[in-house]
């Protein structure tokens, strides 16, 4: 007869976990007399009697596992460390790919590391609540816990600071409270112990951390205001031409534009303007008696003259410098150049040139590329972008832009409702551009100027989000005498 193996069950740890003894070798753990049995049948110990057993700290009734208990941790921590996986790969990935600058790409890369870190965790949560196999499973519990609780107070602040409903909320508010949890429990688990050198793993966290922020705190604020801005334009009259007609000249316009700046930018709209100008001259130097006026009249300050009042300013030429949607890289340059018609018999004593682009950091975001398709304002087909005659009578036929805008960083984004920028140019209405979190079921400008200038909320965002996203208008202009242009066409 065979000498039967001694089978020590120790003691059960604080989980109810009891460790199986077999020959002076560890051969498992069990959590009941039934996984007891299920060990001894895999290792072909199924015939032992109740004398091959040494109980220690409790006999064969003795199992204190609470199941249910154990499981519903368990499921907890495994959805909230798998939540949070998505949660931080959802954030990193567009920054990683498709970030401008390279420390935005780093921090997008950052939380697609500590989202891989998170899946690992989702293993070491399995093995930490159950066996406990892998000895450092509890500290990669810990970590993920720690990153979580991190990354959910920073978008909690980074929320807090406009309150807006985004989808995301349903995700960092409930992982914000589960992180408390699961670091309460871990507390009173003290995983820590488990490792070598607890003191050293916790600086090489913090410092993990302060770097981590360090790298933050430069993608947000530092870099996107340091790189310098820097566009040039350039608006010329060449030298006329004769015309088919007798009675007109052409007079050829050269526009031109080059970013000399250290960042590209995105070009939200532009426009430039040939008005015919008519004076008054006066001997008697009423000019400046009329400065005011003129002033008042413009909108805007006016040129004040003692020998010549400004009468009429009659638009001979207008038109798109740039698509919207396009953008300048560093050093790179666009020209266009076109031909204006004018009468020779002609009332205008002088002609100015215009031009204006409007311009967005591109370090600062990114626009989809359905903002460059053009919806007629004239078009019934054109759904939410038509403009009935009646409603557009004090601004004429015009063309839209409209499509998403995305902020460089992607944290911005999930803390925030969607931000569109739409664009209005046509040769009656003053061509303008909104960046605000509108969307509305009508894209016509009276609705537009009705939504953000009919609330001090609207222009407050708007004003806001022109900051955010470093937009701003570049502007030069160009003045030459109509018989100037006709000595120089021959006449």
């Amino acid at each position: 007869m065979s000498m039967q193996p001694w089978v020590t069950v120790g003691p059960p740890d604080g989980r109810g976990l009891r460790k199986i003894t077999i020959g002076g070798e560890v051969v498992g753990s069990a959590w009941s007399l039934r996984d007891l049995r299920k060990i001894l049948d895999r290792l072909g110990y199924a015939e032992l009697d109740d004398t091959s057993f040494y109980w220690r700290g409790g006999d064969k009734e003795t199992w204190p596992d609470c199941p249910w208990r154990r499981r519903t941790i368990l499921a907890l921590m495994i959805g909230g460390m798998l939540g949070s996986a998505i949660l931080h790969l959802s954030i990193g990935w567009p920054d990683a790919l498709r970030a401008l600058t390279f420390a935005q790409r780093i921090v997008g890369a950052i939380f697609i590391l500590a989202g891989l870190l998170l899946v690992g965790a989702v293993l070491a949560v399995y093995d930490y609540w159950g066996r406990r196999e892998f000895r450092p499973s509890g500290t990669v519990v810990l970590v993920g816990t720690l990153v979580t609780l991190a990354s959910s107070i920073l978008l909690l602040i980074m929320w807090l600071e406009e309150r807006e409903y985004t989808p995301y909320l349903l995700a960092f508010i409930p992982l914000s409270f589960w992180s408390l949890w699961a670091l309460c429990l871990l507390v009173r688990e003290k995983p820590w112990k488990e490792v070598p050198h607890p003191t050293r793993f916790a600086a090489g966290v913090a410092v993990t951390a302060l770097l981590t922020a360090v790298s933050l705190a430069y993608s947000t604020m530092y870099q996107p205001t340091s790189a310098p801005i820097n566009i040039t334009l350039k608006v010329e009259f060449g030298t006329p031409q004769k015309s088919p007609d007798p009675q007109y000249i052409h007079v050829p316009l050269r526009l031109h534009a080059k970013n000399d700046g250290g960042i590209p930018v995105y070009i939200l709209n532009s426009d430039y303007t040939v008005l015919g100008s008519s004076v008054s001259y006066s001997a008697s130097g009423e000019g400046l008696d009329q400065w005011a006026a003129a002033t008042e009249d413009r909108g805007d300050t006016a040129e004040a003259q003692r020998h010549a009042s400004n009468d009429e300013d009659a638009t001979v030429g207008s038109g798109p410098f740039y698509y919207p949607g396009a953008w300048l890289e560093k050093g790179e340059q666009y020209a266009k150049s076109t031909v204006i018609r004018i009468p020779r018999r002609s009332k205008y004593d002088t002609l100015k040139a215009s031009l204006s682009i409007d311009i967005m950091r591109k370090d600062r975001g990114r626009i989809d590329e359905e903002f460059s398709i053009s919806r007629f304002s004239w078009g019934e087909y054109e759904g939410e972008f038509y403009c009935p005659l009646n409603e557009c009578r004090d601004y004429g036929p015009y063309v839209v832009y409209h499509g998403r805008v995305h902020h460089n960083n992607n944290l911005i984004n999930v803390t925030r409702r969607p931000r569109y920028v739409t664009a209005f140019w046509g040769p009656e209405a003053t061509y303008s551009h909104y960046i605000s979190s509108l969307d509305l079921k009508r894209k016509t400008i009276a609705a537009y100027e009705d939504a953000l200038f009919g609330s001090a909320g609207a222009q407050a965002e708007w004003r806001r989000e022109r900051y955010r996203y470093g937009v701003g208008t570049v502007e030069t202009y160009s003045e030459t005498s109509m018989s100037a242009l006709l000595i120089r066409s021959g006449e």
